[in-house]
């Protein structure tokens, strides 16, 4: 054999491996995803940590197509037609042109997806991955059905999980109450029905129509399941162009900003809630809370939850409870103060050992300002009109199993149904055999099956949720009672500074030492288990891991056993 049609039969054979092993990988690939998926629940992995696998996956599948890509595209270069080969669209075997397709949108989304420019042009990111509709659609005409078939079925389950997603984010929420805090950040109070099953270290997704119909953003839940039975709160800290923009609607709706457009209405929607099926955070007798900046979102949530499940006798090990927290500025110390502990359980430094460290990093010593003349801004309240009946849907996130296992199972038996039925009385009838042909039908009857038999247990699990809702509706006016609530709760915040001043260890200029705090620990508390969780950015996290690693490595047997824990989400 000639030497270069050797070199071409090899780049040939390559790329045909590395294109195999890639539709195994995107097999694996949408799994993460999922955001709501059972699976995901019953190995017990959160989707904010899953979609760091998505990310790996991601690289590694484009890497892979990409190589199977341009070997093709050299040998046929070698060959001298590359071109014929490119735009090739065949009925039997492998058509080309529709893989050129589905690769160069892949590579768009591979390109856009990269950690500079997901971070500095997230839109971008965002708007880009949309075109996995096209990728999935010409991959699946460029292999055709049988090949399709080795990365179906992570396709299908990503496929049940979006269209659950769809469905639970077409409808609206009330917004019981906004706050908007002195540091830039936000409060937002949600409806939510009473079944609404979620933990304090859960989170949701929100979309604002008003910003964008497209963009959902990540929050963590900052409220315990404890704190009522109809509502739900975020902190959002305004970073990036959306929070900028949904902050001045806020003031805009509350009139706290007069040159800005008047009376701008809010509509939100949510996806979830997500996170673990079990509160971790109650596993440990002995708790270090570590937070950044907003981090401290989720952290105020466990307090409020600890506090709660204390004052009602509920089980709870927590007993000794340190919170590390870094800010730049002292305008973010509010957001402590956003919970009130002593109404939520009064005297409970009586009952728990509570230790609250806040590093200023970018202030050496108090505000003059606010000392000198004795005031504290203000917070910028707002309750918009709420109605009796738009709380988030239960359908997704750490939903109703029974219904969740039905629809999963409907589908895929739709599925079965669809194919034979379309195998038997069309593909055998007619003879049907383009293999590009046969992949796109594949596709569309697991979208069938999923809209048709799927939707059809979606329908009954809503109206059962509606049923339930009615059912343990109050006939007082349940949102009222919950608002004058959350009015005491902002009433009671100096009361609950006074009280947990003793508690609260304030440092100007500096930053944490983690290796003198784990080690000041690590003879305070003896032998025991201690559970570290890290809120915040990944250099934190960094810093808090190496120290734990450290620490257990040298521990003496009278010194404690650290347990790392992030809390993160990074898309």
């Amino acid at each position: 054999m000639d030497p270069l049609d050797l070199c071409c039969f090899i780049m040939l054979r390559l790329g045909l491996h590395f294109g195999t092993i890639g539709l195994d990988c995107l097999a694996f690939l949408f799994l993460p995803v999922a955001r709501g998926s059972i699976l995901l629940r019953l190995i017990d992995i959160p989707f904010e940590q899953a979609t760091r696998y998505h990310v790996w996956l991601g690289h590694l599948t484009m890497l892979l197509f990409t190589l199977h890509g341009l070997l093709y595209a050299i040998a046929w270069t070698i060959e001298g037609h590359i071109l014929d080969e490119m735009f090739q669209w065949v009925d039997l075997g492998v058509s080309h042109f529709p893989g050129v397709i589905s690769l160069a949108a892949g590579l768009l989304m591979w390109m856009t997806s990269l950690h500079p420019v997901r971070k500095k042009k997230f839109e971008l990111f965002f708007y880009t991955h949309q075109l996995y509709v096209i990728f999935i659609v010409f991959l699946a005409l460029h292999v055709g059905h049988f090949l399709f078939c080795v990365s179906a079925g992570g396709i299908f389950l990503f496929i049940l999980d979006r269209f659950l997603r769809f469905c639970q984010s077409r409808k609206t929420v009330d917004i019981i109450s906004i706050k908007c805090l002195p540091c830039g950040t936000v409060e937002l109070m949600l409806s939510k029905p009473t079944n609404l099953r979620y933990n304090a270290l859960s989170f949701i997704f929100l979309q604002v129509r008003e910003l964008s119909w497209l963009q959902w953003h990540p929050f963590s839940v900052s409220s315990s399941p404890l704190d009522g039975k109809y509502h739900l709160s975020v902190l959002i800290k305004v970073i990036g162009k959306w929070t900028e923009e949904l902050r001045g609607n806020i003031l805009n709706s509350s009139g706290a900003d007069l040159h800005l457009r008047p009376q701008t209405k809010i509509t939100a929607s949510i996806e979830g809630p997500y996170g673990h099926e079990l509160p971790y955070h109650l596993m440990y007798k002995n708790l270090i809370l570590v937070a950044g900046g907003v981090g401290i979102s989720p952290f105020l949530a466990i307090l409020s939850d600890i506090l709660h499940r204390t004052r009602e006798g509920k089980p709870c090990l927590p007993q000794n409870i340190l919170i590390v927290w870094a800010v730049k500025r002292s305008n973010e110390l509010p957001l402590l103060s956003t919970n009130d502990m002593e109404l939520i359980c009064p005297f409970f430094l009586d009952k728990l050992n509570l230790e609250i460290h806040i590093f200023v990093t970018q202030e050496s010593q108090p505000p003059l300002v606010c000392l000198e003349e004795g005031q504290v801004q203000e917070a910028t309240n707002s309750s918009p009109p709420v109605s009796n009946n738009c709380s988030m849907s239960v359908l997704v996130g750490t939903g109703n199993n029974i219904w969740s296992g039905l629809y999963v199972i409907s589908s895929t038996l739709g599925f079965v149904i669809l194919l034979y039925l379309l195998d038997t009385f069309y593909i055998n009838s007619y003879d049907i055999s383009p293999w590009w042909y046969k992949g796109l039908l594949l596709l569309i009857c697991m979208l069938a099956s999923v809209f048709i038999f799927g939707g059809v247990v979606v329908g009954l699990w809503h109206l059962w949720e509606r049923q339930n809702v009615a059912r343990e509706a109050c006939k007082d006016d349940r949102i009222m009672v919950e608002k004058m609530q959350h009015n005491e709760i902002v009433a009671h915040t100096d009361s609950c500074q006074q009280n947990l001043a003793s508690s609260i260890k304030t440092y100007y200029g500096s930053r944490p030492d983690f290796k003198d705090i784990f080690g000041d620990i690590s003879e305070k508390w003896g032998c025991v288990d201690v559970g570290v969780i890290v809120c915040g950015p990944p250099s934190l996290q960094t810093s808090v891991a190496k120290e734990i690693k450290s620490q257990n490595i040298k521990r003496q047997r009278h010194h404690p056993i650290f347990h790392f824990n992030s809390h993160s989400f990074d898309l």
